[in-house]
């Protein structure tokens, strides 16, 4: 069984989030919830699945792979 607070449980959400909060969230002191909201919505669906790349698809993007291997 998994426990709280164990980072190695579920390390790919750890990471994930890690990586949100050093890259969007820490240091910017939004104004409102909604703000921050808006900024960690643009933050995933903009530009995290657009951007990221992985030695595993030849380091290209998730985009780019996809378009690769559909022609």
């Amino acid at each position: 069984m998994s426990t709280r607070g164990c980072c190695y449980d579920n390390a790919c959400a750890e990471s994930f989030f890690h990586t949100l909060k050093v890259e969007c969230i820490h240091g910017e002191g939004f104004a409102s919830w909604e703000i921050m909201q808006t900024a960690v919505f643009n933050d995933i669906e903009c530009d995290y699945n657009q951007r990221r790349r992985h030695s595993a698809c030849g380091s290209l993007s998730p985009e780019q792979f996809e378009n690769q291997n559909l022609a």
